[in-house]
């Protein structure tokens, strides 16, 4: 019995050698065969003869063959042309980093990764080495930092501290949005009136002002700058609204006192029926959205302007009650321009909370990969101005607004 079992054993045994060689033999699949790798190879293998390929365009033995190497800086400005004298300007302190970050990574992504403008910060403090890192490494242009002098971000001699405290004091009771805020005063003021005049501003001739926390919805396939000076154009906008009474109940009274003044700097052909609805006699509350501009600097350096800020700063607006800088650069746009060195950007889609600026047109969206929201669009809402500025300049409104309204 024991025999038969060994017997039967080396059988089976003898069968299942059989039956591997002949599958072996017969299969037609070849197998495997993966290229070597090696960390400091810049050729890919070829599949179809499994041998390395050519170099890649550019490669160099110590580089490695994944996404295009950039270690010797950004790549050119896919743009051609002339560049204008430019700048995006932004005013930030440290603690801004991350929403100023996120800001330049909407206008680099959307704009300037074509063009290469540098960009300015300006700060009442010294800026620190985080701030500078980060912001260097996410601009495409060069980078530049500068502080404030003391004597445009501090009250001015001919302020009454007592009056201007005790006008903070009741803003807050009131609960005015930053009424009773200092430094908020300081920077409507600085905006107002002095930026330009930084040294470091003193070499351009053209500024998009970029605040923190800022978007941009839609590709941006031209220059902006090159638009502006090629069409004469001096500021521009993208949201407008309507000012809150309870911060500037003064400030038209200082206007018409400077413009009886200096009759001389109103031209012809202006915007007054955009900021007043009876020529002039009152202020309708009408501005442009100053967290976004581009605008020709020489303008504002401009002897008109120089005289506007300076009769309205003495007025003590900016400290004893809530001047921004908002109605006050609209309000000298609105008089010191023409009409046609105004323009609207309709294609820059822009958000700075909570309004929101979606280009009108579908089409124009769906041709710059727009990601905003036109139900969002702020332009046809009762409290927004820009229908009006359409209406005074006589300029056919967008097809489509009616659905946005």
């Amino acid at each position: 019995m024991a025999g038969q079992q060994r017997y039967l054993r080396y059988i089976v045994f003898a069968l299942a050698i059989i039956l591997l060689f002949f599958i072996s033999s017969s299969s037609s699949v070849p197998s495997a065969q993966w290229p070597s790798y090696k960390g400091d190879q810049s050729a890919v293998a070829d599949p179809t003869t499994n041998k390395p390929a050519a170099p890649l365009a550019g490669a160099d033995k110590d580089s490695t063959a994944t996404t295009p190497n950039t270690q010797n800086g950004l790549p050119p400005a896919t743009a051609g042309g002339e560049r204008m004298n430019a700048t995006f300007v932004t005013l930030a302190r440290n603690s801004d980093i991350w929403d100023i970050a996120e800001s330049i990574r909407h206008i680099e992504d959307r704009f300037n990764r074509k063009f290469h403008y540098d960009w300015v910060f300006l700060n009442d403090d010294d800026f620190n080495d985080e701030f500078k890192k980060i912001t260097t490494a996410l601009v495409s242009g060069t980078a530049k930092y500068g502080k404030i002098p003391k004597e445009h971000w501090s009250f001015p001699d001919f302020i009454d501290q007592d009056r201007a405290a005790k006008v903070r004091e009741e803003m807050k009771e009131k609960k005015i949005i930053y009424g009773d805020s200092i430094s908020y005063r300081h920077m409507c003021r600085y905006e107002s009136g002095f930026f330009f005049r930084h040294p470091l501003m003193l070499d351009y001739e053209w500024y998009w002002r970029v605040e923190p926390s800022v978007k941009l919805f839609c590709d941006i396939d031209y220059d902006t700058f090159k638009f502006m000076a090629d069409h004469k154009k001096k500021y521009s906008f993208t949201l407008s609204l309507y000012e809150y009474v309870e911060t500037i109940p003064t400030l038209w009274d200082a206007v018409k006192n400077f413009t009886s003044v200096y009759p001389q700097h109103v031209v012809d052909g202006n915007s007054m029926k955009w900021i007043s609805e009876d020529d002039g006699k009152t202020y309708n509350h009408c501005h442009f959205w100053s967290n976004f501009e581009i605008g020709n600097l020489n303008w504002l350096r401009s002897q008109a302007y120089i005289d506007y800020f300076t009769s309205l700063d003495h007025a003590g607006g900016f400290f004893y009650e809530r001047w921004g800088d908002a109605p006050v650069h609209s309000i000298a746009a609105a008089l010191m321009l023409k009409k046609e060195e105004i323009h609207f950007f309709n294609d820059i889609a822009y958000y700075h909370v909570p309004f929101t600026h979606c280009p009108t047109g579908e089409q124009y969206r769906l041709d710059h990969k727009c990601s905003c929201n036109p139900k969002d669009n702020f332009d046809w809402n009762g409290y927004s101005c820009t229908a009006r500025f359409y209406e005074i300049n006589g300029m056919d409104k967008p097809a489509g607004y009616e659905k946005e309204q």
